[in-house]
């Protein structure tokens, strides 16, 4: 790992994700982080271009989460000091890793360095995915009531994690797809879920009332 670079993203990238809402704060890059370098490790890939695909992966958040994978890969394109350890046509493909993460997106990631950014952001761990949907619905949607809340917190979770939902797994080598599993099993046991839900709810709004 080129140190400069490392101390770049430490003290310029990653306190970026420090304004953003509770799902993409520091913890979450660091994980993200984390994993692609683990996954990058089976493959033959420049581990400076993973982790910086990595660091830069959700910073589009700045201008909001409809585009932001996009917004992220301009913000790569940009940067005044990337040059410095990667050339051209590495920080493009360090640009479409980062466009390519969104587990909404229609096509698979064009390199694998987009996989291993992809497989790595899918993070599934089952009580955190439940917290940060219930933290997401709060944040961006702090008029709906609690059954409101409720009603977008299963659909979310039915349409991006439940059998036949949009997310994707990618790299054979992730831990990802067990949790996946145990996951949609804790999606289709309603009532259990429901009392997850309020457990969570209570302890995030517990302060606010």
């Amino acid at each position: 790992m080129n140190e400069l670079l490392k101390e770049y993203v430490e003290n310029e990238v990653i306190p970026r994700y420090s304004s953003f809402d509770k799902a993409h704060r520091e913890d979450h890059v660091r994980s993200v982080i984390d994993e692609a370098l683990r996954l990058a490790g089976f493959y033959d890939v420049d581990k400076d271009m993973v982790y910086a695909a990595a660091a830069f992966h959700d910073t589009g958040l700045v201008e909001g989460r409809e585009t932001h994978h996009l917004v992220s890969g301009r913000i790569i394109r940009e940067d005044p000091r990337l040059p410095e350890w990667f050339t051209s046509d590495q920080i493009e493909t360090i640009a479409q890793a980062a466009e390519d993460h969104r587990a909404s997106g229609k096509t698979p990631p064009r390199s694998i360095y987009g996989r291993i950014i992809a497989e790595a952001d899918r993070d599934i761990i089952p009580m955190r995915i439940l917290l940060r949907t219930v933290q997401f619905g709060l944040e961006h949607y702090p008029e709906l009531s609690r059954e409101e809340h409720w009603a977008r917190f299963v659909g979310h979770l039915h349409e991006k994690y439940y059998y036949g939902g949009y997310l994707k797994l990618f790299i054979p080598e992730s831990r990802n797809s067990a949790s996946l599993e145990e996951l949609r099993q804790m999606i289709a046991d309603e009532a259990a879920l429901r009392e997850l839900f309020d457990a969570m709810f209570d302890s995030e709004t517990i302060d606010k009332e």
